[in-house]
């Protein structure tokens, strides 16, 4: 595929830095986690939280009036059992790889995609408050 096609450094560009300290001794998902996925999610940060927003309406969890541990505890629920929200996640960080990117994804689907929800949940339960907020728009 011609590279013309595909904006590989502009995606770059558009990522914000964050300071990770990465090891020799750090597994390939791990330097990928660090690398890539966070990155890209914290990029996607406002969208992340729109979309997890909008499902918590759309199945009427009832975020707004629960305590902060509640809240923690039904985001994770959502977060882990509803599969389309998992997908739609998945869609929204794979979306903004690069080529290369995307092999390295690729070969190794299962322990990314454990690693980008995981990453998520933690974002997204870490922005509880922001997401009872966005209910109500």
């Amino acid at each position: 595929m011609p590279e013309y096609l595909r904006p590989d450094g502009a995606l770059l560009a558009l990522r914000p830095h964050i300071a990770a300290t990465v090891t020799p001794d750090d597994t390939p998902a791990a330097r990928f986690a660090h690398g890539t996925l966070r990155p890209v999610l914290k990029l996607q940060n406002d969208v992340l939280l729109r979309i997890v927003a909008s499902f918590v309406r759309d199945h009427h969890i009832p975020l707004a009036t629960a305590s902060a541990t509640e809240q923690q505890r039904l985001l994770a629920e959502l977060l882990t059992r509803n599969t389309k929200l998992r997908y739609t996640i998945i869609g929204l960080v794979t979306g903004l790889f690069t080529l290369p990117e995307w092999e390295t994804y690729h070969a190794n689907r299962p322990e990314l995609n454990r690693r980008l929800l995981e990453l998520a949940t933690r974002r997204v339960q870490d922005q509880a408050g922001a997401v009872a907020v966005l209910i109500a728009e």
